[in-house]
């Protein structure tokens, strides 16, 4: 009896999956009588999203800041992940059920996180994995620029980004990422290391630049998984190289 052969391939486009939640969306108008609302992509500015992924961001690196010691965090943070790890898959199995939830969640989900996992699960899991294995401090710079670069630099991409470098990419993007994680690791550096000093202020350059050129990087992997940790890793070996120790 012949094998019958399975295509395993998938469109190298970033966009497939946006196509196969809208062929997926219109099957469904065709069996059902229910209007849908069409839900962004990541080519869309969608604020509400952009604000939700700071406001996370912000929370979760002030309270490791200012309260919560390294142990309580890496808990509340483990908890928090593998609770949202057990929604994401409630929500994906029985879509019957989250399709109730749609007029909320379409404000801070996409068309494809319809048929995966959202970015939340790799944003949670990257918060988590950078705590546990930097420095508070360098934690602190690799969560921050999570929450304020990646948005910041989509969101002027998105409306002002004349000059593309990438499909996905502005210059204007690159520099509001760049100034954006400069600022961030200049607070967070002086802080720790008593006030503003040339080894922060070379430091902060040397990471914005590394850090942008890495985001421009077409890579297949959520950016909200490798922004934080390779902001952390940068930063730590700029330090040990350059012999700063903060």
């Amino acid at each position: 009896m012949a094998q019958q052969k399975i295509d395993y391939s998938w469109n190298d486009n970033p966009a497939s999956l946006d196509e196969a939640y809208e062929d997926l969306k219109s099957e469904s108008h065709q069996n059902s009588d229910d209007n849908e609302q069409d839900l962004a992509t990541r080519h869309n500015l969608q604020i509400t999203r952009r604000l939700f992924h700071m406001a996370n961001g912000f929370v979760i690196a002030s309270l490791y800041l200012i309260t919560f010691s390294h142990s309580q965090m890496v808990h509340l943070l483990g908890t928090v992940a593998c609770a949202l790890y057990l929604v994401e898959q409630i929500r994906i199995n029985y879509p019957e059920t989250a399709a109730k939830l749609l007029p909320f969640t379409k404000l801070i989900m996409r068309a494809e996180e319809q048929l995966k996992e959202s970015a939340m699960v790799p944003y949670m899991m990257a918060v988590l994995l950078t705590i546990i294995t930097f420095p508070k401090h360098i934690a602190l710079v690799g969560i921050y620029t999570l929450a304020f670069a990646d948005p910041l630099s989509a969101m002027v991409g998105i409306k002002f980004g004349k000059h593309k470098l990438s499909p996905t990419r502005s210059v204007e993007g690159g520099a509001a990422f760049f100034f954006t994680t400069f600022f961030i690791s200049m607070f967070i550096l002086a802080g720790y290391s008593g006030g503003l000093t040339s080894s922060v202020f070379g430091v902060s350059l040397l990471l914005g630049i590394c850090c942008t050129l890495f985001d421009l990087v077409p890579l297949k992997i959520d950016d909200n998984l490798t922004i934080p940790l390779f902001t952390a890793a940068a930063l730590w070996l700029i330090c040990s190289v350059f012999g700063v120790y903060l």
